[in-house]
């Protein structure tokens, strides 16, 4: 890692790590967070970063636990137009941004239980898969904290009611593929242990760099 003191964004969590997987605990009002292989930092702080390597990593949604955050909080975005319309193209994703949305303690509601099969799905820690077909709940309320501490209500549907689906699924330690056939996740057998693999490398390079700055701390 190439500058522990002031870190730009964070490495993503991969399919394989176990932190992927733990159901996150609420957050704390004031509480100061830290990500592995990074100093302590308040939860402003956090977001901002978690915005920051949602945007490098061109994403919509990104959960506290996908960089290595077991607690109850996501960043999203509402962009003007669809992603797939600029693939390749330099365009800053924060030029194009409608809204963006930092989540504490969310809670889904479901307020139309019409399922839509129709957008493919992705995820940042399951880099390069996307797959039609999970059935996410058409329009959804979200009860939820922002950043200065006030209680808020928000109502999507469509696309953006998935993208709150599938970041609140991470807080629960549900992944996308768990909501297709048991089939899919076979056919992709030989990319899942690739990323297993660099999931691995990864939590190896994290646990030297945190034993490394706990002996610079101690001097």
């Amino acid at each position: 890692m190439s500058d522990p003191a002031s870190p730009r964004v964070y490495p993503l969590r991969l399919y394989g790590d176990p932190i992927l997987r733990r159901k996150a605990k609420a957050l704390r009002p004031g509480e100061i967070l830290s990500v592995p292989g990074f100093g302590p930092q308040s939860v402003r702080e956090v977001a901002n970063t978690m915005l920051e390597t949602m945007f490098e990593a061109r994403g919509v949604g990104l959960a506290a636990p996908q960089v290595g955050l077991p607690v109850r909080m996501f960043v999203a975005v509402e962009y003007e137009d669809d992603e797939e319309e600029h693939e390749g193209q330099d365009r800053p994703l924060r030029s194009r941004v409608l809204r963006d949305f930092v989540m504490i303690n969310p809670v889904l509601k479901v307020i139309d239980k019409k399922k839509d099969r129709s957008y493919q799905e992705g995820c940042l820690s399951i880099p390069g898969i996307y797959e039609e077909g999970v059935a996410r709940s058409r329009a959804v309320q979200v009860s939820y904290t922002d950043l200065d501490g006030q209680g808020q209500v928000l109502e999507a549907d469509d696309y953006l009611a998935r993208v709150f689906q599938h970041e609140t699924d991470h807080l629960d330690g549900v992944l996308f593929l768990d909501r297709l056939p048991a089939e899919v996740t076979e056919d992709y057998r030989k990319e899942l242990l690739a990323i297993q693999h660099k999931s691995k490398a990864l939590l190896s390079d994290l646990a030297k760099w945190e034993q490394a700055r706990h002996l610079e701390q101690n001097l």
